[in-house]
């Protein structure tokens, strides 16, 4: 077969264009390089609720009449196992997990997070949170990405930065720089053993095209790559019980890989199905279960080897639900929501803002509080070290002391 025509029909070929353009080789040795001082070995874990989750049941105005009257089947009452933290809130009676984190000082959670002119379809919302941009924009690379593109000294190895996934989020792709999708090292190692994908990637081709060479550069970066990968991922074996469930599975990776010593900056996970139009309480109780008892795992994985301290990890969802339920005993698409910040060395801890305002709604959805891009600056500055501006634009205020 030659070498054009197999670069063409591969289904493995095009499957492996998410991986950064401008990669270097590995060096395996003692030498490889580690995450720089400025950094003090910092990493950000990024967790995507997809479908949007209904923070209204999760983070619970359990004293709040007008809950109530809002959901009369929905609401949870207090005597249903609600996990009471500050300022008349609950936690969901499933995130357990959560309450630990929060009684150790290691969870903050800031109310009414969203952005102006919210927008309600999955992939637009979504493509706004991954972006970073403003409602009125459309941008073709993600907030992480553009940390890569700029600010990040690490980040010149195809794994600085990981979604444990099948296919990368908009969020990790930069212009020049873009993280790394796998689900697992060993599947991905498994891949790039194919015989004709070996051929290929140890030639060098006998002309010059620029696709053609970006495709024969990615392919053998692809398998050098996967090949440290698999090697670091034996170095640690996690003995730590997580949910029996991809997510679980997902985070469980996520521990082996940060304790075995791959030196990601950003990790990139998703937990979805929260689309929850229709009897709710089951599938939000199932999912929610799954996200507090699993990062609860993460973190005392994480702890066990002297790495919670200097990980964080933020949970999103691209929007919350409406205030009122609806017929079928669930909730529809909606604005503001709650975002959660959780690591060992948080600037501010629990409750971080007011509960959002049940007496003044936008058609029946909630006015949002914190712009999401005030709560991703901070990040990126006084966690990453890198420009926030440079990455976010300016225009929207800012959450000061979170981390």
């Amino acid at each position: 077969m030659q070498r054009r025509n197999f670069l063409r029909n591969s289904a493995l070929a095009s499957s492996l264009l998410f991986v950064p353009k401008l990669l270097h080789a590995l060096d395996r040795g003692p030498g490889l390089a580690r995450l720089s001082a400025t950094s003090q070995g910092r990493r950000l874990i990024v967790v995507q609720l997809g479908g949007g989750n209904d923070g209204l049941n999760t983070v619970i105005p359990y004293r709040n009449d007008l809950y109530y009257q809002a959901r009369p089947t929905l609401g949870i009452r207090e005597n249903e196992g609600i996990l009471a933290l500050d300022a008349d809130l609950g936690l969901h009676p499933a995130l357990t997990g959560f309450k630990s984190l929060y009684d150790r000082g290691e969870l903050a959670v800031v109310n009414a997070v969203g952005y102006p002119n919210p927008d309600r379809s999955h992939f637009r919302s979504m493509d706004i949170w991954q972006s970073g941009s403003g409602a009125d924009q459309s941008l073709s690379t993600g907030w992480l990405g553009r940390y890569l593109d700029q600010d990040c000294a690490d980040c010149q190895l195809p794994y600085n930065a990981l979604e444990v996934d099948d296919t990368l989020s908009l969020a990790l792709k930069g212009t020049n720089r873009k993280g790394l999708a796998l689900r697992n090292p060993g599947k991905l190692h498994q891949l790039t053993q194919n015989k004709l994908l070996a051929r290929v990637s140890q030639e060098t081709p006998d002309h010059h095209h620029d696709q053609v060479d970006y495709l024969y550069r990615t392919l053998a970066e692809t398998a050098s790559s996967a090949d440290y990968l698999y090697g670091k991922s034996k170095i640690y074996q996690s003995a730590v019980s997580y949910p029996n469930s991809e997510f679980g599975k997902n985070l469980k990776t996520t521990a082996e890989l940060i304790n075995s010593g791959v030196e990601s900056r950003v990790y990139y996970l998703a937990l979805n199905g929260f689309d929850t139009h229709v009897r709710q309480h089951e599938q939000q109780a199932r999912l929610l279960g799954d996200l507090g008892t699993g990062l609860a795992a993460l973190a005392d994985d994480l702890r066990q080897h002297g790495q919670w301290s200097n990980t964080l990890v933020l949970v999103f969802s691209e929007f919350g639900r409406r205030v009122g339920q609806n017929a079928s005993n669930g909730t529809d698409h909606g604005t503001a929501n709650n975002v959660f910040l959780l690591g060992g060395a948080l600037g501010k801890k629990g409750v971080v803002n007011a509960a959002p305002d049940l007496a003044d709604l936008d058609q029946g959805d909630l006015k949002f509080q914190v712009d999401f891009r005030g709560i991703y600056a901070p990040i990126l500055r006084d966690w990453l070290g890198a420009s926030d501006s440079a990455i976010l634009g300016s225009g929207f205020e800012q959450l000061r002391g979170l981390v």
